[in-house]
């Protein structure tokens, strides 16, 4: 398998996919047995769906192409920290491993604020790893914040 930055460049591609159609750049890569299996953006305002994070996109269109929910072997490769949302798929699917740029104080669920998949009351637990390109992807979610709140101030 590639290394962590080679999956975590291309959930940066995605990212920015995102931020070019005005979603919060986050892109995620869904990596299986060493082949990448899915990839997807924050959608949640195109689709008007609050479900559509881009770790959940991933994890749908990775079961559906394996045809099986359970993702064993399973790397998913994020820019942010998954939410609370995220990290219940995330178990719920069996990712095995999560690899994450930025961190997310405010709603961080692989240890920021809880640490929801590592939580050892669930019959599944997801090792973690942070900081892969981390100031890349920090730096796309802080210019895409500052762009906002410019064209918030000039309306």
């Amino acid at each position: 398998m590639k290394d962590h930055s080679y999956y975590m460049e291309m959930a940066l591609e995605e990212a920015r996919r995102a931020y070019a159609k005005g979603e919060v750049p986050i892109g995620a890569v869904l990596v299986v047995d060493g082949e990448v299996i899915a990839k997807a953006h924050n959608t949640r305002e195109e689709h008007q769906q609050a479900l559509n994070h881009a770790e959940m996109l991933a994890i749908k269109e990775a079961c559906e192409k394996q045809g099986f929910w359970r993702l064993d072997n399973s790397y998913l490769y994020t820019t942010v920290e998954p939410c609370v949302m995220c990290s219940g798929a995330i178990v719920q699917a069996r990712v095995e491993n999560v690899i994450y740029g930025a961190s997310d104080p405010k709603y961080g669920c692989c240890g920021s604020c809880i640490d929801l998949v590592g939580e050892n009351k669930f019959n599944h637990q997801a090792e973690v790893i942070s900081g892969v390109l981390e100031e890349e992807c920090s730096m796309l979610m802080k210019n895409f914040f500052k762009e906002l709140r410019e064209k918030k101030k000039k309306q």
